[in-house]
């Protein structure tokens, strides 16, 4: 790589509900990360809006870029390349992104550079990492990692190894229909609390026993979702499944007669939406079932993860994505690892969910290996990270 090189790459993440702008030097050091959260757009429907979330996009594209340049004190000269994801994701919200990165590249003469959605997940804790290690904080994490990517719209595992400067990923695991997030915001959604749903479930179920609810999860039968995508075709894959838990939910609230009292919740909420004004609307009963909840999905993702670990020999543990913010996953997740003897990282909670620094962070070992998006790039809602599974040594 040219001595000329500044180390800087400008991020661009579009893929669903933030529209995020981040300056990343070499892939390790933040220089900006700048969110503009649509929250507050798509709260009153109980989830995302995808012809809202493009419209979003398209207002705040602009002064998003403006603002992670100026914190970083860069201008767009200053650049080695601009990296955007082109995919997983919503179709509209992801060619907001793309549209842009295409046209700053094209205009300034520098390259473009593509990055799936969940590879950038995976970096938001390596770059934590690298920045640690440059902090002498820790040590650099043995490889291979077992990275669970865990938020409303994924929930995947890979296998994480790193050959010279490039990464590569091996896809071991995924859930064939709910991801865990879209789980939380789903029950949050049912139980008359706000969205997203996860931070709301998160902080109620403290107050609650999680084992008043006795939920369990069935085994997932492979070939019921069979699949030509290298992962479900393996029979020894991690499957997850969290669309079960969500109706269990469903049937609890209707034999306990709680409609009336989610309603009233639903609607004093509007008005006041505060973790405080949940909990006093909150009944020991509500408190209870969203403390077992939370306890029956962290403990699958925990069981699951973990013996895909020991299967499959890797050396640590990387989790990342929204869910990844959750504080009971991060304790029982931090505990078991401990008596694993397994190393494990996290991402802050500001990269945990979706932002730009993860973005460039992962474009910059792209670039020295010349994997150059054309301008020709376009949107893939349904990209895939890690095509094919790799055989743990023995069942899961």
């Amino acid at each position: 790589m040219s001595t000329a090189l500044t180390g800087l790459i400008l991020g661009i993440e579009s893929s669903c509900d933030e529209t995020a702008a981040a300056v990343v030097r070499r892939g390790t050091e933040v220089l900006s990360n700048v969110v503009a959260s649509q929250i507050a757009t798509h709260s009153p429907y109980g989830g995302v809006v995808p012809e809202l979330a493009s419209r979003e996009h398209l207002r705040n594209i602009v002064p998003v870029v403006r603002a992670a340049l100026s914190e970083a004190n860069t201008t767009l000269a200053d650049l080695d390349a601009i990296a955007v994801t082109n995919g997983p994701g919503l179709a509209g919200a992801l060619l907001v992104g793309i549209s842009y990165a295409k046209t700053l590249a094209y205009a300034l003469g520098k390259p473009l550079i593509a990055v799936n959605h969940l590879e950038g997940h995976i970096h938001a804790v390596l770059l934590e990492q690298a920045q640690r290690v440059v902090r002498s904080e820790v040590e650099p994490l043995p490889l291979p990692a077992l990275a669970l990517v865990v938020s409303g719209g994924h929930t995947h595992l890979y296998i994480v190894r790193r050959q010279g400067d490039t990464w590569t990923y091996r896809n071991v695991g995924h859930t064939v229909d709910d991801a865990a997030g879209e789980a939380f915001d789903k029950v949050a959604k049912l139980l008359g609390l706000g969205y997203p749903g996860g931070p709301w479930i998160d902080a109620l179920a403290p107050h609650g026993n999680p084992t008043a609810v006795p939920f369990s999860f069935s085994q997932v039968k492979i070939k019921a979702h069979r699949k030509a995508d290298g992962v479900t075709a393996n029979p020894v894959a991690t499957l997850f499944s969290f669309s079960g838990i969500k109706t269990a939910v469903l049937r609890y609230t209707q034999i306990q007669e709680m409609a009336s009292s989610i309603e009233a919740r639903r609607i004093d909420l509007s008005a006041n939406p505060t973790v405080n004004g949940a909990l006093a609307l909150c009944d020991q009963q509500t408190l209870d079932l969203i403390a077992s909840f939370q306890r029956a999905v962290v403990d699958d993702l925990r069981r699951k993860t973990f013996r895909a670990a020991k299967a499959l020999g890797a050396a640590s543990l990387l989790v990342s994505g929204g869910v990844a913010a959750n504080r009971e996953l991060r304790l029982r997740f931090t505990a078991e690892a401990a008596d694993c003897g397994l190393s494990i990282a996290f991402p802050r909670p500001a990269l945990a969910t979706d932002n730009a620094a993860m973005i460039a962070a992962a474009a910059w070992s792209k670039l020295p290996a010349g994997d150059i998006a054309p301008l020709t790039l376009s949107a893939n809602p349904s990209l895939v990270l890690g095509k094919g599974s790799e055989q743990p040594a023995k069942p899961l």
